[in-house]
């Protein structure tokens, strides 16, 4: 994988792909999504569909560099998810941290989360899976699933997201990598809270059918973004776009 903007190079080791991906700012929100040329989030059902080595070797460093990842409980069930997988040759970016991210699943009804999976069975105490939920969920779900991971409650009827992101940088998770699914994207834009999108291109033509990466209520106003940084590798490419000054 090499660099092609905006300054060209040779091909990046993990630290210097780490490096390439730093958070500008402690309190960040990114998100990582693939998508076809031709708009598709998804093939088959699932995003894996369209990745590739380069794309998993960036999931990866991603995963090692945030502190949290914010992902939607349905998203999480339909990608098989797991508990972050500890690095221990990219140890050294998380000196002072946990040694792997935590998971942070959102729901607002907690009837599309399965408390009996690996992200409930098989975490670290040190990063223990975080249910992000509304007071409008059902009260004794929130009981059973406070059990196995760390609840929090942040709005009505809807999750209020501005309130939970303030409510995980209390407890040091400032650093978000946004993993989706598109309503969680669609929330997160919406709600503009979005800093950055890491978005992998995949040389794929998906065809009709498949959704975009972001779905939900329309946004008020289009948001301009700015092309931060181009790696590139094996026909994909992998892209930054900043919404924010810094």
């Amino acid at each position: 994988m090499r660099m092609i903007f905006p300054s060209p190079g040779g091909d990046l080791d993990d630290f210097e792909l780490a490096d390439a991906y730093a958070y500008p700012s402690e309190r960040w929100l990114r998100a990582n999504f693939v998508t076809s040329p031709d708009g598709a989030a998804y093939v088959n059902g699932k995003s894996k569909g369209l990745g590739s080595d380069g794309d998993m070797r960036v999931f990866g460093i991603l995963r090692v560099l945030a502190d949290v990842v914010l992902v939607g409980a349905r998203t999480s069930t339909i990608e098989n998810y797991k508990p972050a997988r500890r690095r221990p040759g990219l140890a050294s970016l998380r000196t002072g941290r946990p040694a792997t991210a935590t998971i942070a699943l959102t729901s607002r009804t907690l009837g599309d989360i399965d408390l009996s999976s690996p992200l409930f069975t098989d975490t670290p105490l040190d990063a223990r899976t975080i249910v992000i939920t509304c007071t409008g969920s059902p009260a004794g779900i929130r009981a059973e699933a406070a059990t196995v991971a760390d609840v929090i409650v942040a709005g009505e009827d809807n999750i209020d997201l501005t309130a939970a992101l303030a409510t995980l940088a209390d407890r040091g998770l400032s650093r978000v990598l946004c993993e989706g699914g598109p309503h969680v994207l669609g929330q997160v834009a919406a709600a503009g809270l979005l800093d950055e999108l890491s978005l992998s291109i995949s040389p794929t033509l998906a065809g009709p059918g498949a959704s975009r990466i972001i779905a939900g209520p329309e946004l008020s106003d289009a948001r301009p973004m700015t092309l931060a940084q181009v790696l590139t590798e094996d026909g994909f490419l992998f892209c930054r776009y900043r919404t924010s000054a810094i």
